[in-house]
């Protein structure tokens, strides 16, 4: 008899480990940390070899999924600053896996410095497939200079951008942040503008038309140009371009500037230094 029942046992928990197999569903970050205000961007893999069809996103889905989110070590689990979608719609026929893009800054606030804990979870059939927890660090990153724009237009509103230096994959990234002042609080997305070199510190140009350069060394002989339009209703992302020359760059200030501080020659000063 017990034997009967310890064999039946094993049965129902192998079957149960079987059911939860089912269904897998992970979560890759791109990073293991972001500065404040980025988009955190993710990637959600699912995996169905369930005789079932996974359908998420369309009006006629029942099932859902996310991410939930906590703050290390306290471990509380944040509320959504936005309802709308993890993932783009998705129909996920049996024995098919599937890879979608997150941002997770997009759904969550994620403005204060600190370690986050994100676990992806699927619901189907009245059932939750967590998947594994995955840490990453917010950090406030390292300022490297700054500049304030005015607009004439829209008295009492201002803008600051910072640039900001982080270490990412062994080298060191530069950062253009942005935040209002004055009748707004609003701040907006922080963007990675690739690998620099410290031996020239980077700069920023704000033009009367609302035109933002910055301009930052790459390697011993390139620079990158990077351009955004700020306007009083937003930010906007424009181009960015490798530049053998600072003359070259398409900005009267930025040349001033170079011309000011007698050029692009690296000062000698420690390697370890911008000034």
């Amino acid at each position: 008899m017990k034997r009967a029942l310890a064999l039946l046992i094993a049965a129902v928990a192998a079957c149960a480990g079987a059911a939860t197999s089912e269904i897998t569903v992970g979560l890759k970050l791109d990073n293991l940390d972001f500065v404040v205000g980025e988009s955190i961007g993710a990637v959600i893999n699912v995996m169905n070899v369930s005789p079932d069809e996974l359908s998420v996103g369309y009006a006629e889905s029942k099932d859902r999924l996310f991410v939930e989110l906590y703050r290390s070590p306290e471990m509380r689990q944040m509320e959504r600053a936005s309802q709308g979608p993890f993932v783009k719609p998705f129909v996920l026929r049996p024995n098919e896996g599937l890879k979608l893009a997150t941002r997770l800054g997009d759904r969550y606030a994620l403005r204060s410095p600190g370690r986050y804990l994100a676990r992806p979870v699927l619901v189907h059939g009245g059932m939750r497939y967590e998947g594994q927890m995955r840490a990453f660090d917010v950090v406030p990153g390292m300022k490297v200079t700054n500049a304030l724009q005015m607009f004439s237009n829209h008295e009492g509103l201002t803008r600051e951008f910072d640039l900001l230096k982080w270490s990412r994959g062994g080298h060191d990234h530069l950062f253009f942040t942005a935040r209002d002042g004055g009748v707004s609080t609003r701040e907006w997305q922080t963007t990675d503008l690739g690998e620099m070199m410290k031996i020239t510190k980077p700069t920023i140009s704000i033009m009367t038309n609302g035109e933002v350069i910055v301009l930052h060394r790459v390697d011993p002989d390139y620079f990158i140009r990077s351009e955004f339009w700020s306007v009083p209703d937003g930010i906007e992302f424009f181009r960015r371009e490798l530049i053998q020359d600072p003359e070259t760059a398409g900005s009267q200030r930025v040349r001033e500037m170079y011309q000011e501080s007698g050029g692009v020659k690296p000062k000698d000063n420690p390697w370890w230094k911008f000034w």
